[in-house]
């Protein structure tokens, strides 16, 4: 990647107060401000971290944003998985160069993104998203990351489930309202060894995953988890904790394809008094 601004880019600018802006260099563009304006040809070739200054002399430092930025400034229709929740996905999911992922639920197209990046060229990304106009902002906000629809990408309109899938996965990503519907069709297209993961926001949502996961017997045992976010704040001895931090966005849930034929080792577990219900001859006094 050329670490020079050139024409296309985007260029995050941050003045002195930390605020932000972003623009998208053109011939002969020209940004405004209550303070001067900056003229876009005067941006293109010099390198990220540079300081640009408007006619008037108001300054900003210049980058180019990073996928979180981007991300969290794009055009969304659907809310849109955050940077700390794509990251574990890839993590968790051991999303890696030349491997092929499904993905349900485009949503806005962050975690698109993120999967893209993550097989790189060698690999691929099939998405699936039964609502339209989803897919076109999706489709618009992956495109003008790449500048240009990338080749390894495929995106079909329609349930997965009701899709007839004639090719094998080595990662499925789900980010939909019932993902515990998709289990099967893992069963059936995901290679043994293969990672399921299911993103939910929900708790009932996530004992609904947790629960077919086990039921079908063709999966490890589920792991679940979240992550939260607290940023702090440092100036001289005062280091602290900032007021507002990024709490619960979603859980992550995700298992391992087994091999054919084969039923895992039940798992040694002494449940809560009344995880699944009261026994029959108990009644609710």
């Amino acid at each position: 990647m050329n670490p020079d601004f050139d024409y296309g880019d985007r260029v995050q600018l941050t003045d002195a107060k930390g605020k932000l802006h972003t623009i998208t260099l053109k011939p002969g563009g020209e940004w405004h401000t209550h303070k001067g304006w900056l003229i876009h040809d005067q941006i293109v070739g010099i390198p990220q971290g540079s300081v640009v200054e408007t006619t008037a002399g108001l300054k900003f430092l210049a980058f180019k944003p990073l996928l979180g930025d981007y991300v969290l400034s794009m055009p969304r229709g659907a809310t849109i998985v955050y940077p700390k929740d794509a990251a574990l996905i890839i993590g968790f999911a051991d999303v890696a160069p030349g491997l092929r992922v499904l993905e349900a639920g485009v949503g806005s197209g962050a975690l698109t993104i993120s999967l893209l990046r993550a097989v790189g060229s060698t690999g691929a990304v099939d998405s699936f998203e039964r609502r339209a106009e989803f897919g076109e902002i999706a489709t618009r906000n992956v495109t003008e990351y790449f500048k240009g629809k990338p080749d390894n990408w495929s995106l079909t309109l329609g349930s997965v489930q009701d899709k007839a899938i004639d090719v094998k996965y080595d990662r499925i990503i789900l980010d939909m309202l019932a993902p515990w519907e998709c289990v099967k069709l893992a069963d059936d297209v995901l290679h043994p060894g293969g990672v399921l993961l299911a993103y939910v926001a929900t708790t009932t949502q996530l004992s609904a995953m947790a629960e077919a996961i086990k039921e079908s017997s063709r999966f490890t045992e589920p792991e679940s988890s979240e992550a939260l976010i607290r940023q702090w704040h440092h100036e001289g001895l005062a280091v602290r904790p900032v007021h507002r931090m990024i709490g619960h966005t979603g859980f992550l849930i995700q298992a391992r394809r087994l091999a054919p034929g084969v039923i895992a080792p039940l798992r040694r577990r002494r449940p809560s008094k009344g995880s699944y219900g009261l026994p029959e001859d108990e009644s609710v006094i």
